[in-house]
């Protein structure tokens, strides 16, 4: 990030452009979860950073946003460019129009310390630190920390032992710093949000580390041709659903076709077949198996294999795994099974996309005391497939491709059904031709992003998130992807 920042300058670009394309970028996150003005608690302090945060707050108040300021130094001890920023936006403050009583929702803007500032604190920052935690837990304010949190290392993501700021919402400047993806670091950064400055670029050389966010993910994800029809969609295979896990199947389903599949058949056991055709989607077609072994014989494009399976008749599912020649995105059950005969997957005849959850991938691989950036990229290096691991920083690798770190999301979707609804729309992907490894990052996104949008706009709750307000939303998230690139 330095680096970037000095060759913008060596290119004329002025400190306060920066500083400017910042603040206006982090509040627009903030609306982004917040579209309803309320009262923002700024903790600025007396650097570049405390900068950011009070042209962010202007934005805000301009917006009708009550601002409270609330400065860590004296102010003749802040930088120039951070006392102009103040002095803005007490004259807008002046001639603003806000309510006195629109105090919901509460926010904080930790601006305390930015890029560069040693994790362990001191005061007068400390207490500041201090005070924003308290907010936090005895007003359920929501703490957007601005680049990253205060007492976080933005290299290590090591943290004050005892104040570290506690983030809702970070909101990095450029790039995402390395320090905000450690595993340690998780609950203190919170949802990353990214905001991309146009006069700053990364140098030569290919990233190990990318951060899956709308901006560049977009691309992936063309209008269709006005002459467009369903079999240039793909024709997915849902192979999910026993006795007792029939919800499975018809989630699966339904994320394939939210995600734009142009068919969608369902195959299950005979003995569940007159419940899941009953309850199924009227756009899937459900047909019923006697042996999933018949199943290569398909004229299929996408499969889609585990969600509620079971392990009855692992053998065959087994087979299907490794001898299917189409692309196949392998969750649930289906791992279980893998699991027996891991090596399996170092043979398979047709590209796999496996999407473990933690417990899931312990079963299929010891990764000891690796991180789970350390984990993704082991799996990966034993095995020719990509992987989705998830988790409230999803992973997604393939050998010799940067990992990619997903920015959606939240503890809402701890719940059950939130993993059939990604492979289903992971496969609906991949039948409009992404690569695996694309499919996977959007994947993660939009669902995530879905859930992001049933909580903050569509009054859900963590407590009340279902996997099927994920399935309401998605057409939000797409909708939102495609604006991200104007």
């Amino acid at each position: 990030m330095r680096e970037a920042e000095e060759a913008a300058f060596a290119r004329g670009v002025e400190v306060e452009a920066l500083m400017d394309q910042a603040g206006a970028g982090i509040a627009r996150a903030v609306r982004k979860f917040f579209p309803h003005p309320g009262r923002c608690i700024v903790y600025a302090g007396k650097g570049h950073n405390g900068g950011d945060a009070l042209m962010a707050a202007e934005r805000l108040q301009r917006a009708g946003w009550k601002i409270d300021i609330r400065l860590a130094f004296p102010e003749d001890d802040c930088s120039e460019l951070t006392r102009k920023k103040l002095q803005t936006l007490r004259t807008v403050s002046q001639n603003s129009s806000a309510s006195e009583s629109r105090v919901s929702p509460a926010i904080v803007l930790d601006g305390l310390l930015g890029l560069g500032a040693k994790h362990l604190l001191r005061e007068p920052i400390r207490a500041a630190a201090r005070q924003i935690n308290q907010l936090r837990r005895e007003q359920n304010a929501f703490v957007f920390a601005v680049d990253l949190p205060t007492g976080l290392d933005s290299h290590s993501g090591e943290t004050d032992p005892e104040d570290c700021v506690i983030a809702d919402f970070t909101v990095t400047i450029g790039f995402a710093k390395h320090g905000l993806i450690a595993d340690a670091a998780l609950d203190f950064v919170g949802r990353l949000e990214v905001v991309p400055l146009p006069d700053l670029t990364l140098g030569d050389g290919a990233p190990s580390e990318l951060l899956a966010a709308a901006h560049s993910l977009s691309s992936l994800l063309p209008r269709r041709k006005f002459s467009a029809y369903k079999n240039q969609f793909g024709r997915i295979g849902v192979v999910a659903g026993s006795k007792g896990f029939v919800g499975a199947a018809l989630m699966t389903a339904q994320g394939a076709l939210r995600a734009g599949a142009g068919l969608v058949e369902v195959f299950v056991s005979e003995e569940v077949y007159p419940i899941v055709a009953a309850a199924a989607p009227s756009e899937a077609m459900v047909k019923p198996v006697r042996s999933y072994r018949d199943l290569l014989e398909e004229k299929i494009d996408i499969w889609a294999v585990g969600p509620g399976l079971g392990k009855s008749r692992a053998s065959e599912v087994l087979r299907l795994i490794e001898r299917a020649e189409q692309p196949m995105v392998v969750d649930a059950d289906g791992l279980n099974i893998l699991a027996e005969k891991i090596d399996t997957l170092k043979h398979c005849r047709g590209p796999r996309l496996v999407t473990p959850h933690p417990g899931e991938i312990k079963r299929l691989f010891d990764p000891g005391r690796m991180s789970r950036a350390g984990t993704a990229r082991n799996f990966c290096e034993q095995f020719p497939v990509t992987l989705l691991f998830k988790g409230s920083r999803t992973i997604v690798a393939e050998r010799d491709r940067p990992l990619s770190f997903n920015t959606t999301g939240n503890p809402g979707m701890a719940s059950g059904g939130m993993g059939d609804v990604l492979t289903g729309v992971c496969a609906g992907l991949l039948g409009r031709k992404l690569s695996l490894y694309d499919a996977a990052r959007l994947g993660a996104w939009v669902c995530g992003r879905a859930a992001e949008i049933a909580i903050f706009i569509s009054g859900a709750s963590e407590e009340s998130l279902l996997a099927s307000d994920v399935l309401d939303h998605l057409g939000d998230a797409f909708n939102e992807l495609r604006k991200s690139a104007i």
